[in-house]
């Protein structure tokens, strides 16, 4: 690539961005096994309750559920888009640009997504302070990755 004077700042987008998945991974985890541990109890002689939804979580509010689970997708695919970034940076050629930009452009819908999610149970306003900061750092990667995926196609 003749242009490599953007490399630097999306090999700095890669860290950042890495980091932020694996935080909401981790938080997300959290979360999806306190779903699992404090969720209905389903059995004989048990009866639904009224409001029944299989994508019940105890903390947070009715968005908390679609929330964590297109967060985790978000962040298992953001942290295969940097892998798959990860090599373009190191080869920084024309062959691994492909891959990289749908990579990342396929976490970055992704997060969009999630980011919605967020903004619904923001607006819901019920929620601890794990999934404040699962919010925010879905906003910010839905930002970043962006900058991101503009900084590799921009070198091009």
């Amino acid at each position: 690539m003749a242009n490599g004077q953007l490399k630097p700042v999306a090999g700095l987008l890669l860290v950042l961005n890495f980091c932020m998945y694996a935080i909401v991974l981790g938080i997300g985890g959290w979360a999806m096994n306190m779903a699992v541990e404090h969720g209905f109890i389903i059995g004989p002689g048990f009866d639904l309750p009224a409001h029944f939804s299989p994508i019940y979580f105890p903390m947070g509010n009715a968005a908390t559920g679609f929330f964590v689970t297109f967060a985790m997708i978000a962040g298992v695919v953001g942290i295969a888009s940097i892998i798959s970034g990860f090599y373009h940076y190191r080869y920084w050629s024309t062959s691994s640009l492909p891959a990289a930009i749908s990579a990342a452009t396929i976490a970055w819908t992704l997060t969009l997504l999630a980011m919605g999610f967020a903004c619904k149970e923001i607006e819901l306003q019920i929620r601890n302070a794990r999934l404040r900061t699962m919010e925010a750092f879905l906003i910010i990667l839905s930002a970043t990755q962006l900058l991101y995926i503009a900084a590799i196609h921009g070198a091009a």
